[in-house]
């Protein structure tokens, strides 16, 4: 006697497979974001300096702190800086520190996006730098000392005309800041500022490190300015699009013990002109390539 087996197909409705296959994806990230806590925390840790920023080309804008063109200036920091803040949430930036980081600081409290949270004061010592952040963003940033069209361009102090060299390059404030996050291992994922900075950006970090040009220079204090409403979008996107990118930016990394030289002039006004001062020393590591000189 032949014996007959009988198989049953269950049939499901198609949507019924859809809202199952949505719970299992939801469940899969829950799980993702609670195991891993890379993913759960993404923090941006944002120093910001004036140069850089929409609409300013001459130090009158920069130098004197509440004078009408300085205010206007700070206004136009506030106005980038919150859309450089937009476009950090909305790639998935969990926690935003921004560094008032301009010698007299730019930050004008009543315009703060919301999102974030804001250091500024008279002393800033060390500023929470350390390596639970994702990434580093050099907001409003200018090119080194000397950039024929770097807008503004100097290194620390455009005075003195501060020049420094780390184990045999010379290097701007860019480096100078992305060597100290390195040191936490902290890699530097977006840059803005004019066409120069943005170029002495991708030389120091690579092609991944994004960059956005909100002006660019023909001399040091004379620029192409673009629109607000392209820069203010350029700068969004390019925020959102730095985030994405944290995992194939790399630290900016300094041999140690770092070999440093300073130039700068002396411009004591009783001297009968400027003096130029030559300094060579070690820095133990690349929290203290600005202060080698003290033990």
């Amino acid at each position: 006697m032949i014996k007959q087996v009988y198989y049953y197909r269950l049939v499901v409705p198609k949507s019924i497979m859809i809202l199952l296959s949505r719970l299992v994806l939801v469940i899969l990230v829950v799980l993702l974001v609670y195991t891993d806590p890379a993913i759960a925390q993404i923090k941006i840790y944002v120093v910001t300096d004036l140069e850089g920023v929409s609409g300013v080309y001459k130090f009158a804008q920069t130098r004197e702190k509440d004078t009408p063109l300085n205010i206007q200036a700070c206004e136009y920091f506030m106005q980038d800086l919150a859309a450089v803040v937009r476009g950090l949430r909305d790639g998935g930036a969990t926690e935003i520190l921004i560094i008032d980081g301009h010698g007299n600081r730019a930050v004008i409290p009543h315009m703060m996006e919301p999102g974030a949270k804001y250091l500024t004061g008279i002393s800033i010592p060390g500023g929470g730098l350390d390596k639970s952040f994702a990434g580093l963003v050099q907001f409003g940033a200018h090119s080194m000392m000397g950039t024929p069209d770097g807008v503004l361009n100097h290194t620390q102090s455009s005075k003195t005309e501060n020049r420094y060299w780390y184990n045999g390059v010379e290097s701007g404030e860019l480096a100078q800041c992305a060597a100290m996050a390195g040191y936490f291992g902290v890699p530097t994922i977006l840059v803005t500022g004019d066409v120069a900075t943005c170029r002495e950006a991708t030389n120091f970090f690579g092609p991944n490190c994004v960059t956005v040009a909100v002006k660019e220079g023909i001399a040091r204090e004379a620029a192409i300015l673009y629109p607000f409403e392209e820069t203010h979008k350029a700068l969004y996107e390019g925020a959102k699009r730095a985030v994405a990118a944290i995992s194939s930016c790399k630290p900016y990394i300094l041999e140690t013990p770092v070999k440093v030289k300073m130039e700068y002039l002396n411009i004591d006004p009783t001297l009968p002109k400027p003096v130029l001062i030559t300094k060579e020393g070690v820095a133990v590591d690349a929290l203290h390539i600005l202060n080698w000189e003290k033990k």
